[in-house]
């Protein structure tokens, strides 16, 4: 697996761009204090390969509009947006040229939380979905792997601040992870902007 720094090369059916430093490290520290404080963390039962577990990380959704969302046998309804995730939402839209109704957030513990691998597919995001991806908290690996070559496996260091977004085909050609570590890491908030349409 190569490791992919900034700037990103071409990749097939893919569209992916990183932006360390989205947020200056005073602003990412204080969001990342205000959102573990005040959030409404919650933790679903997961049904994968017909077992039933606690999900390994804690969730929460926000967004417009009230349209729920589901993955993995779990249908989550959303939260009016705070006045904090609004301000955000609207910074990474002017960066990005997308518009997105909604913030799921995901919150790593410890280097045991993880969210295996996957793909942003799912029908309610329509085709060629965007998503945006904005990183607080301490550094975890991202693995991303072309479904159909296997030559194209890779990971990046999501930094606190960064924000990596992913659009075109990406999400029907390859999927993503964010594996368990052995390393000593503290707690990691990602918000992931999409649009439920």
């Amino acid at each position: 697996m190569k490791v992919l720094t900034p700037p990103f090369p071409a990749l097939p059916d893919a569209e992916l761009r990183y932006l360390p430093g989205f947020l200056t490290p005073a602003e990412a520290t204080r969001l990342m204090a205000l959102f573990l404080e005040t959030l409404p963390w919650r933790q679903d039962p997961i049904t994968v390969f017909g077992k039933t577990y606690p999900q390994p990380r804690l969730t929460a959704l926000y967004g417009d509009g009230g349209k729920s969302y589901g993955y993995s046998g779990i249908r989550m309804h959303p939260l009016p947006f705070t006045p904090e995730l609004s301000r955000l939402k609207a910074d990474v839209e002017a960066v990005s040229g997308e518009r997105f109704s909604t913030c799921l957030l995901n919150l790593y513990r410890d280097g045991q939380d993880s969210n295996g691998w996957h793909a942003d597919n799912e029908k309610e995001l329509g085709t060629n979905p965007a998503i945006a991806s904005l990183s607080l908290g301490d550094v975890r690996w991202f693995h991303l792997k072309h479904r159909g070559d296997k030559a194209h496996s890779y990971k990046i260091a999501l930094e606190p601040g960064s924000l990596l977004l992913m659009g075109g085909s990406m999400q029907h050609h390859w999927v993503h992870q964010v594996p368990k570590t052995r390393r000593e890491v503290g707690p990691r908030i990602n918000l992931t902007f999409r649009k439920i349409l």
